[in-house]
This record gives structure tokens, C-alpha cells and sequence, in this order.
């Protein structure tokens, strides 16, 4: 089960620098448009050995007249029917606002477990002041200072505990390979989905409300036996643009969370775009096997250098992840569907690949060797030995005598090296280094 924390409130309280400190990043996902340019936030965190999605959303506003903070309501609202918790930030030197009370009433009538983080609370006397949230009629109060963390950690002591805790799979079912079809709206993924089982099945999920379709639907056919994790039927209404991409990536995040391998699907007609690289993105941060689908390909006019062109264009944009099978498919007319259904068996296989000690030191020791890690301050950092460690995807562990001083540009070298002897297409895999 997938775990989704929401960053909600009102603008300029901090929640971004709240995303920034959870998540230990200082990434902003900028969009364009109509000469508006607004950060959408989405990435991991891990506290406890609990890992869960988080989301910041844009700041809620009220009797605005202008279009781009009807969008950023309409996120919000999003946000809090599909996550698990809600952080509801506030600002201790402002009080409570009209809009936080607006915010407030939206939380209490979803129902959704909600923590109300008091930011930028820097000393004793501003502590005294959070007390006054409880006004908010919202039980659950943390005071923090998000830009330098205090407070954070015992944030995140209770939120991991509030997390809705991952079932083990008990049936057959659960067992099978989960594959999820993810993309921008339109790119073809309802009908794809509708290719693969045979029937026509269109799934609606009106933005303003909480319907949710069923996610799996399993497919037993020519000897494959998998679920299909169908993120399809996001459909295009009019006046809705940016809530119905930000809606699209809230999706993906729980699909890609609950898959084995992601087939992304990518519209030929446009191109591999901002919103397919932030949910290739998140395919890769949350390790998941991928194959890229270019979907409507009997829509474009082509020539002898038209596939090789296409796929150097996807493969520049997501270096240095490079290393997965690119399928060019038409839904309608069922062409190579197939062929990316057992593409993305094979990653599933690959994501499994169970390398033994012996074969990856003979093989990559003489290599090493050959090409050590660069010396670093006179020191010269010696790998004796290499293995496999348990668990999806591959992983391996590289034990040496300074680990720390190796960095990132060598072990993708290692990681290159390890990819040209063994079949790991679609797999994104781990390379640590530790004391020998």
C-alpha cells in the first residue's frame, strides 16, 4: 500500500522549505505557462526505515479573481482527497488568516488525517503563540522551524506512525508482477489498456469528488499472468489543464509505488516532454523497472532515421539513466503492443537477475584493477572484493578501503561496466561502497 503525504496551506508559509527539509533536496519542478511560472514538488522521504511519497502543493487562495489561483485550489483539493496524511502548514508570526481557517474547514470535512505544522516558530515566546492553532479545531500540533529543521524530527516520529502500515500480499493474486501504465493525459493509455484485455473499459474520475476507479486488472492471456496497475482514464475537461496534470502525477505516484515495472507512455505527436520526464523521474527514484512506450506512431510521417532520431531525443533527456527498451506502439491499430508487454516481462526478469560472488569478481575485479578509482588527496582506494545484496532491484555492494572517497562519476562507470555483462535493460540498480 502506498503512502502519500500532502504539504497544504496558504501561500508563503513555508511549505516548500518544509518539502525541501523532508525530502533532503533543494529541487523546484518548474512549469510555463501562460506566462506564469509555479514550482510542483514531489519527491521521497525516508524516516525510521519508513519510506512515503510527499507532495507540495501550491499555496490556497480564496476570492481571487485570477485563473492561476483557481488551479492551485483545485490542487490542493486534489491533494487532500488522494493523500494518506496532510501537513497543514501555518505561520506563528501571522496568526490564523481567513485562508487558513478556509484550508481548515476544507481538512476537517474530508476526514483525512492532518498534523498542523506551526512554522517558523525560532524561540520560547513564539512557542506560546503556536498554542493558538488549536483554535483551528485540529487536534494534532507540531511547532517547527522548517529552515533549519528543529521540531522536524518529532514531526516525522508521529507522521511515520500515522502511515497506513504495507499489507503482505496473503492471496495469489497479490503475488503476480504489477505493471503500471503511467503518462500525461491522452497519451493513449486507456486504449492501450483496452488493446491488451480486449474489451473496451472507460474508466472516469470526475476531478471534484473522491469516485476511484479499481486499479487492478488481471491479465492471463498467451501465457503471461500479471495485473495490470491501470492509471487510465484521465480524461481532458474543458477549463481544467493544470489541476488534470498535477491530478496525472498524484496518480502516477501511487501506480509507480504499487508497480514492478512502469511502461510510460509517451505521445509521438509531442514528444517526450517536462511532465514525462518528472514521471520517468519517479520511476527512477522509487526504483521501479521501466519500459517507454511511444504511443500513436502510426500518426507521424517517418523516414529511414526517424526511430533512431526519437530515441537519442528520449535517452539525452533522462541521461544517465539510459539503459531501457524504447517501444514504438499505435493503440489503435494494436501495432508492437505485444512487443511492449514482453519487454516489460523481460524487465521484470531483469529486476529479479540474481548475480553470484564469484562471477561478479571475476569479472570486475580484473577491471577495477585495470581502472582504479581516482587517488584522492595521495590516497589510493583499493576494492577487494564485490557481491550482490539481497532484495529488488540489484544492488551490489563494492568493499574497499576508503568508500567515502569514491564518487559518483566512478561508480557509474562500475554501474556501465556491470550493465555491458549482464542484462539489466529497464532496471535501475544500486552501487555501494563500504569498508572492507
Amino acid at each position: 500500500m502506498s503512502s502519500i503525504v500532502a504539504i497544504v496551506g496558504r501561500p508563503n508559509v513555508g511549505k516548500s522549505t518544509l518539502f525541501n527539509r523532508l525530502t533532503k533536496s533543494r529541487t523546484a519542478i518548474v512549469d510555463e505557462e501562460s506566462g506564469v511560472t509555479r514550482d510542483r514538488l514531489y519527491g521521497k522521504c525516508e524516516w525510521n526505515g519508513v519510506e512515503f511519497s510527499v507532495v507540495d502543493t501550491g499555496g490556497y487562495a480564496v476570492n481571487s479573481d485570477d485563473e492561476f489561483e483557481g488551479a492551485i485550489r483545485k490542487q490542493v483539493l486534489i491533494a487532500i482527497n488522494e493523500a494518506n496524511v496532510l501537513l497543514f502548514v501555518v505561520d506563528v508570526s501571522t496568526g490564523i488568516t481567513d485562508y487558513d481557517e478556509a484550508v481548515a474547514e476544507i481538512i476537517r470535512k474530508s476526514g483525512k488525517q492532518t498534523f498542523v505544522v506551526v512554522n517558523k516558530v525560532d524561540n520560547n515566546a513564539q512557542r506560546a503563540e503556536a498554542s493558538y492553532f488549536y483554535a483551528l479545531g485540529l487536534e494534532r500540533l507540531f511547532e517547527v522551524s522548517a529552515i533549519n529543521g528543529s521540531g522536524t524530527g518529532d514531526l516525522l516520529d508521529e507522521l511515520v506512525v500515522a502511515l497506513p502500515q504495507k499489507e503482505t500480499p496473503e492471496d495469489e493474486e497479490e503475488e503476480l508482477p504489477k505493471f503500471a501504465i503511467v503518462g500525461r493525459p491522452n497519451a493513449g493509455k486507456s486504449s492501450i489498456v483496452n488493446a491488451f484485455i480486449g474489451e473496451d473499459r472507460n474508466i472516469v474520475t470526475p476531478i471534484s469528488g473522491t469516485t476511484r476507479d479499481s486499479i487492478y486488472t488481471r491479465y492471463n492471456k498467451f501465457g503471461h499472468d500479471f495485473l495490470l496497475v491501470d492509471t487510465a482514464g484521465i480524461r481532458k475537461k474543458a477549463k481544467v489543464h493544470e489541476d488534470l496534470e498535477f491530478y496525472s502525477v498524484m496518480r502516477a505516484i501511487k501506480a509507480i509505488e504499487n508497480s514492478d515495472v512502469c511502461l510510460l507512455m509517451i505521445d509521438a505527436t509531442r514528444g517526450m516532454e517536462g511532465q514525462d520526464q518528472r514521471i520517468f523521474g519517479l520511476i527512477e527514484r522509487n526504483r521501479k523497472g521501466v519500459v517507454i512506450i511511444v504511443n500513436k506512431w502510426d500518426l507521424i510521417e517517418k523516414d529511414n532515421h526517424s526511430v533512431k532520431k526519437f530515441e537519442a531525443d528520449i535517452r539525452k533527456k533522462t541521461a544517465p539513466y539510459v539503459d531501457y527498451p524504447i517501444i514504438f506502439t499505435s493503440a489503435t491499430t494494436k501495432q508492437r503492443i505485444f512487443k511492449a508487454m514482453e519487454e516489460a516481462v523481460q524487465v521484470y526478469e531483469n529486476r529479479k537477475l540474481k548475480i553470484s560472488t564469484s562471477q561478479l569478481n571475476e569479472h570486475l575485479l580484473p577491471i577495477v584493477e585495470d581502472t582504479p578509482p581516482p587517488a584522492i588527496k595521495g590516497k589510493y582506494i583499493k576494492i577487494k572484493y564485490i557481491t550482490q545484496l539481497p532484495g529488488m532491484p540489484p544492488q551490489f555492494a563494492f568493499f574497499c578501503n576508503l568508500p567515502q572517497y569514491v564518487k559518483e562519476p566512478y561508480k557509474r562507470f562500475l554501474e556501465n561496466k556491470i550493465r555491458a555483462k549482464w542484462n539489466l535493460s529497464g532496471v535501475p540498480i544500486n552501487i555501494f561502497m563500504r569498508k572492507k
